[in-house]
Protein backbone atom coordinates (compact mmCIF):
# COMPACT_ATOMS: atom_id res chain seq x y z
CA UNK A 1 0.00 0.00 0.00
CA UNK A 2 2.14 3.30 -1.18
CA UNK A 3 1.09 6.46 -2.48
CA UNK A 4 -2.00 7.42 -2.74
CA UNK A 5 -3.63 4.84 -3.98
CA UNK A 6 -7.12 3.38 -2.90
CA UNK A 7 -7.12 1.04 -0.19
CA UNK A 8 -8.56 -2.55 -0.29
CA UNK A 9 -12.33 -3.01 0.04
CA UNK A 10 -12.28 -5.16 3.11
CA UNK A 11 -9.76 -2.52 4.96
CA UNK A 12 -11.97 0.52 4.18
CA UNK A 13 -14.53 0.26 6.87
CA UNK A 14 -11.57 -0.92 9.36
CA UNK A 15 -9.71 2.15 8.19
CA UNK A 16 -12.26 4.47 8.34
CA UNK A 17 -14.07 3.27 11.70
CA UNK A 18 -10.57 2.93 13.41
CA UNK A 19 -9.82 6.75 12.10
CA UNK A 20 -13.18 8.22 13.73
CA UNK A 21 -12.48 6.21 16.83
CA UNK A 22 -9.25 7.87 17.39
CA UNK A 23 -10.43 11.39 16.75
CA UNK A 24 -13.07 11.13 18.83
CA UNK A 25 -11.66 9.71 21.67
CA UNK A 26 -8.58 12.40 21.32
CA UNK A 27 -11.21 14.67 21.62
CA UNK A 28 -13.45 13.84 24.23
CA UNK A 29 -9.69 13.24 26.27
CA UNK A 30 -8.90 16.70 25.56
CA UNK A 31 -11.59 18.32 26.23
CA UNK A 32 -11.79 16.16 29.94
CA UNK A 33 -8.52 16.63 30.56
CA UNK A 34 -6.93 19.47 28.81
CA UNK A 35 -4.11 16.39 27.42
CA UNK A 36 -3.09 17.51 23.72
CA UNK A 37 -4.75 15.22 21.39
CA UNK A 38 -1.64 13.93 19.92
CA UNK A 39 -0.88 11.81 22.80
CA UNK A 40 -4.37 9.64 22.25
CA UNK A 41 -3.94 9.75 18.47
CA UNK A 42 -0.81 8.49 18.10
CA UNK A 43 -1.02 5.31 20.10
CA UNK A 44 -4.70 4.14 18.90
CA UNK A 45 -3.32 5.55 14.98
CA UNK A 46 0.00 2.76 15.62
CA UNK A 47 -2.03 -0.32 16.68
CA UNK A 48 -4.54 0.87 14.05
CA UNK A 49 -2.02 -0.09 11.49
CA UNK A 50 -0.59 -2.75 12.96
CA UNK A 51 -3.98 -4.44 12.60
CA UNK A 52 -3.84 -3.81 8.99
CA UNK A 53 -0.59 -4.85 8.41
CA UNK A 54 1.20 -1.75 7.79
CA UNK A 55 4.86 -2.33 7.54
CA UNK A 56 6.64 -1.75 11.17
CA UNK A 57 9.47 0.77 9.37
CA UNK A 58 6.80 2.92 8.49
CA UNK A 59 3.74 2.68 10.97
CA UNK A 60 4.88 4.91 13.81
CA UNK A 61 6.29 7.73 11.38
CA UNK A 62 2.73 7.66 9.82
CA UNK A 63 0.93 7.67 13.14
CA UNK A 64 3.43 10.81 13.77
CA UNK A 65 2.83 12.74 11.04
CA UNK A 66 -0.95 12.54 11.00
CA UNK A 67 -1.00 13.56 13.89
CA UNK A 68 1.56 16.84 13.52
CA UNK A 69 -1.04 17.42 10.60
CA UNK A 70 -4.18 17.50 13.16
CA UNK A 71 -2.11 19.58 15.31
CA UNK A 72 -2.27 22.47 12.98
CA UNK A 73 -6.15 23.20 12.98
CA UNK A 74 -6.87 22.07 16.79
CA UNK A 75 -4.16 24.39 18.01
CA UNK A 76 -5.65 27.15 16.40
CA UNK A 77 -9.01 26.65 17.63
CA UNK A 78 -7.71 26.04 21.23
CA UNK A 79 -5.85 29.27 20.57
CA UNK A 80 -8.20 31.42 19.37
CA UNK A 81 -10.47 30.54 22.93
CA UNK A 82 -7.44 31.03 25.35
CA UNK A 83 -6.86 34.44 23.76
CA UNK A 84 -10.02 35.59 24.30
CA UNK A 85 -9.46 34.74 28.04
CA UNK A 86 -6.15 36.45 28.09
CA UNK A 87 -4.25 32.71 28.82
CA UNK A 88 -1.67 33.34 26.24
CA UNK A 89 1.82 34.47 27.73
CA UNK A 90 3.21 36.12 24.26
CA UNK A 91 6.58 37.14 26.32
CA UNK A 92 7.01 33.58 26.45
CA UNK A 93 6.26 33.15 23.14
CA UNK A 94 9.03 35.30 21.72
CA UNK A 95 11.30 33.69 24.09
CA UNK A 96 10.97 30.17 23.55
CA UNK A 97 9.03 30.30 19.69
CA UNK A 98 12.82 30.00 18.22
CA UNK A 99 14.31 27.29 20.26
CA UNK A 100 10.82 25.16 20.13
CA UNK A 101 11.00 26.16 16.09
CA UNK A 102 14.64 24.54 15.74
CA UNK A 103 13.71 22.08 18.42
CA UNK A 104 10.90 21.10 15.98
CA UNK A 105 13.05 21.34 12.89
CA UNK A 106 16.08 18.65 15.06
CA UNK A 107 13.43 15.77 15.59
CA UNK A 108 11.99 15.67 12.41
CA UNK A 109 15.40 15.10 11.04
CA UNK A 110 15.91 12.54 13.32
CA UNK A 111 12.72 11.08 13.34
CA UNK A 112 12.85 10.36 9.57
CA UNK A 113 16.31 8.81 9.44
CA UNK A 114 15.67 6.49 12.56
CA UNK A 115 13.88 3.15 12.23
CA UNK A 116 10.56 2.47 13.51
CA UNK A 117 10.93 1.08 16.55
CA UNK A 118 13.14 3.47 17.67
CA UNK A 119 10.35 6.33 17.25
CA UNK A 120 8.16 3.84 18.89
CA UNK A 121 10.53 3.15 22.02
CA UNK A 122 10.69 7.33 22.22
CA UNK A 123 6.95 7.87 22.58
CA UNK A 124 6.06 4.28 24.98
CA UNK A 125 9.14 5.88 26.94
CA UNK A 126 8.15 9.57 27.60
CA UNK A 127 4.23 8.17 27.69
CA UNK A 128 5.55 6.05 30.71
CA UNK A 129 6.70 9.63 32.22
CA UNK A 130 3.46 11.12 31.88
CA UNK A 131 1.74 8.32 32.71
CA UNK A 132 3.81 8.36 36.07
CA UNK A 133 3.30 12.59 36.21
CA UNK A 134 -0.72 11.96 36.02
CA UNK A 135 -0.75 9.48 38.96
CA UNK A 136 1.65 10.83 40.95
CA UNK A 137 2.22 14.62 40.63
CA UNK A 138 1.02 17.48 42.88
CA UNK A 139 0.14 21.08 41.92
CA UNK A 140 2.15 22.09 44.45
CA UNK A 141 5.54 20.56 43.54
CA UNK A 142 8.03 23.03 41.96
CA UNK A 143 11.50 22.87 40.89
CA UNK A 144 12.05 27.07 41.12
CA UNK A 145 9.50 30.18 41.36
CA UNK A 146 10.85 30.97 37.74
CA UNK A 147 12.09 29.92 34.22
CA UNK A 148 16.09 29.61 34.13
CA UNK A 149 17.38 31.98 31.85
CA UNK A 150 20.18 32.12 28.82
CA UNK A 151 20.87 28.59 27.70
CA UNK A 152 19.09 26.70 29.81
CA UNK A 153 15.94 28.43 29.20
CA UNK A 154 16.33 27.92 25.33
CA UNK A 155 17.89 24.12 25.80
CA UNK A 156 14.75 23.44 27.52
CA UNK A 157 12.67 25.12 24.33
CA UNK A 158 14.68 23.39 22.26
CA UNK A 159 14.35 19.85 23.69
CA UNK A 160 10.07 20.72 24.50
CA UNK A 161 10.02 21.43 20.56
CA UNK A 162 12.38 18.13 19.38
CA UNK A 163 10.48 15.57 21.35
CA UNK A 164 7.29 16.53 20.64
CA UNK A 165 7.79 16.22 17.27
CA UNK A 166 9.66 12.62 17.50
CA UNK A 167 6.38 11.86 19.40
CA UNK A 168 3.72 13.55 17.19
CA UNK A 169 1.90 15.78 20.06
CA UNK A 170 1.56 19.52 20.25
CA UNK A 171 3.36 20.68 22.80
CA UNK A 172 0.85 20.61 25.64
CA UNK A 173 1.88 17.15 27.24
CA UNK A 174 5.67 18.41 28.12
CA UNK A 175 5.51 22.05 28.34
CA UNK A 176 2.53 22.29 30.62
CA UNK A 177 3.42 19.83 33.66
CA UNK A 178 7.14 21.47 33.26
CA UNK A 179 6.01 25.08 33.05
CA UNK A 180 3.83 24.35 35.99
CA UNK A 181 6.68 23.06 37.70
CA UNK A 182 8.79 26.60 37.40
CA UNK A 183 6.04 28.24 38.94
CA UNK A 184 4.07 29.17 35.96
CA UNK A 185 0.26 29.59 36.61
CA UNK A 186 -1.80 26.49 34.78
CA UNK A 187 -3.95 28.37 32.99
CA UNK A 188 -1.39 30.60 31.17
CA UNK A 189 0.66 27.54 31.02
CA UNK A 190 -2.33 25.79 29.12
CA UNK A 191 -3.25 29.02 26.86
CA UNK A 192 0.25 29.60 25.81
CA UNK A 193 0.47 25.21 24.84
CA UNK A 194 -1.92 25.83 22.47
CA UNK A 195 -0.02 28.42 20.36
CA UNK A 196 2.75 26.42 20.82
CA UNK A 197 1.25 23.97 19.19
CA UNK A 198 0.93 24.94 16.26
CA UNK A 199 4.42 25.97 15.89
CA UNK A 200 5.10 22.77 16.42
CA UNK A 201 2.09 21.40 13.97
CA UNK A 202 3.42 23.42 10.88
CA UNK A 203 7.19 22.62 10.59
CA UNK A 204 6.81 19.45 12.18
CA UNK A 205 3.90 18.51 9.27
CA UNK A 206 6.55 19.84 6.15
CA UNK A 207 9.12 17.32 7.79
CA UNK A 208 7.52 14.37 7.63
CA UNK A 209 5.55 14.74 3.94
CA UNK A 210 9.45 15.24 2.73
CA UNK A 211 10.77 12.90 4.57
CA UNK A 212 8.37 10.15 4.15
CA UNK A 213 8.17 11.45 0.51
CA UNK A 214 7.55 8.01 -1.76
CA UNK A 215 8.92 5.92 0.93
CA UNK A 216 7.60 2.46 0.42
CA UNK A 217 4.82 0.61 2.88
CA UNK A 218 2.81 3.54 3.68
CA UNK A 219 -1.16 3.08 3.95
CA UNK A 220 -2.89 3.91 1.32
CA UNK A 221 -3.57 7.97 1.29
CA UNK A 222 -0.59 9.25 2.83
CA UNK A 223 0.94 12.15 1.38
CA UNK A 224 4.88 11.59 2.82
CA UNK A 225 4.20 10.69 6.26
CA UNK A 226 1.06 12.27 6.49
CA UNK A 227 -2.51 10.04 5.80
CA UNK A 228 -4.51 12.38 4.18
CA UNK A 229 -7.33 10.13 4.88
CA UNK A 230 -6.56 10.08 8.72
CA UNK A 231 -6.73 13.90 8.61
CA UNK A 232 -9.97 14.26 7.00
CA UNK A 233 -11.49 11.97 9.84
CA UNK A 234 -9.82 12.46 12.44
CA UNK A 235 -10.16 16.20 12.34
CA UNK A 236 -14.02 16.39 12.52
CA UNK A 237 -14.63 13.94 15.39
CA UNK A 238 -12.05 15.34 17.65
CA UNK A 239 -13.15 19.02 17.01
CA UNK A 240 -16.93 17.83 17.32
CA UNK A 241 -16.34 15.50 20.51
CA UNK A 242 -14.08 18.44 22.34
CA UNK A 243 -17.13 20.37 23.39
CA UNK A 244 -18.63 17.55 24.88
CA UNK A 245 -16.17 16.63 27.24
CA UNK A 246 -15.37 20.02 28.54
CA UNK A 247 -18.86 19.93 29.64
CA UNK A 248 -18.73 16.31 31.42
CA UNK A 249 -15.12 17.95 33.25
CA UNK A 250 -17.71 20.22 34.83
CA UNK A 251 -19.94 17.30 36.15
CA UNK A 252 -17.69 14.53 36.70
CA UNK A 253 -14.36 14.27 39.59
CA UNK A 254 -11.31 15.56 37.27
CA UNK A 255 -9.11 12.95 39.41
CA UNK A 256 -10.83 9.87 38.54
CA UNK A 257 -10.86 10.97 34.93
CA UNK A 258 -7.02 11.39 34.93
CA UNK A 259 -6.37 7.98 36.77
CA UNK A 260 -8.33 6.38 33.99
CA UNK A 261 -6.72 8.11 31.15
CA UNK A 262 -3.34 7.31 33.10
CA UNK A 263 -4.35 3.95 33.06
CA UNK A 264 -5.29 3.77 29.40
CA UNK A 265 -2.04 5.41 28.44
CA UNK A 266 0.31 3.21 30.49
CA UNK A 267 -1.36 0.22 29.10
CA UNK A 268 -0.94 1.59 25.62
CA UNK A 269 3.02 2.47 26.72
CA UNK A 270 3.56 -0.90 27.65
CA UNK A 271 2.00 -2.92 25.01
CA UNK A 272 3.86 -0.85 22.55
CA UNK A 273 7.53 -1.29 24.56
CA UNK A 274 5.93 -5.25 24.74
CA UNK A 275 5.81 -5.23 20.74
CA UNK A 276 9.64 -4.05 20.60
CA UNK A 277 10.91 -6.83 22.61
CA UNK A 278 12.31 -9.80 20.57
Amino acid sequence: MTGLGIASVPQLPILGGGLLLAGGFAGLAAGMMGVGGGIVIVPVLYHLFTVLGVDEAVRMHVAVGTSLATIIATSLTSLRAHRRRGAVDGDLLRAWGPAIFLGVLAGTAVAGVVRGPVLTAVFAGMAVLVTLHMLFGKPEWRIADGLPSGAPRQGLAGGIGMMSAMMGIGGGTLSVPILTLFGYPIHRAVGTAAALGFIIGVPGTVGFVLTGWNVPGRPDFSLGYVNLLGLALILPASMAMAPLGARLAHSLDTRVLRRVFALFLGLTAVRMIHGLLP
